[in-house]
């Protein structure tokens, strides 16, 4: 199954213990700058599609299309940012997979190959 998240929020997951008002900020402050204090959680998912669509749709695809959507078998994890959408626009054909990438108004896409 081939999972497609928009990374456009981030959500700090609430502490286990209680913490007071100020050592919170802290902690949504450092998690926010990348300090590794805890997860930080960015995805949203959109959709899924069987591997089988995915990898039709990559087929039907222009060389760079094919080369950035195939990446998918090798890494399990790709990023579709909006400067790739720039060059994708032209490669790919008709498809769930084209009005997913180009629904994207802000942040970015992840797709991912679930193992």
């Amino acid at each position: 199954m081939i999972e497609i998240c928009r990374l456009t929020k981030r959500q700090v997951e609430p502490s286990k213990h209680k913490l007071p008002k100020q050592l919170e900020q802290v902690k949504v402050f450092a998690k926010a700058v990348g300090h590794g204090i805890g997860t930080i959680d960015f995805v949203e998912k959109i959709a899924e599609m069987e591997e089988d669509e995915y990898l039709n749709t990559v087929k039907k695809c222009g060389p760079y299309a094919q080369f950035k959507l195939g990446n998918l078998s090798r890494y399990f994890e790709i990023e579709i940012f909006p400067e790739h959408l720039k060059k994708l626009e032209s490669q790919m054909p008709e498809s769930n997979l084209r009005k997913l990438l180009f629904s994207l108004k802000d942040g970015y896409l992840v797709i991912r190959k679930r193992i």
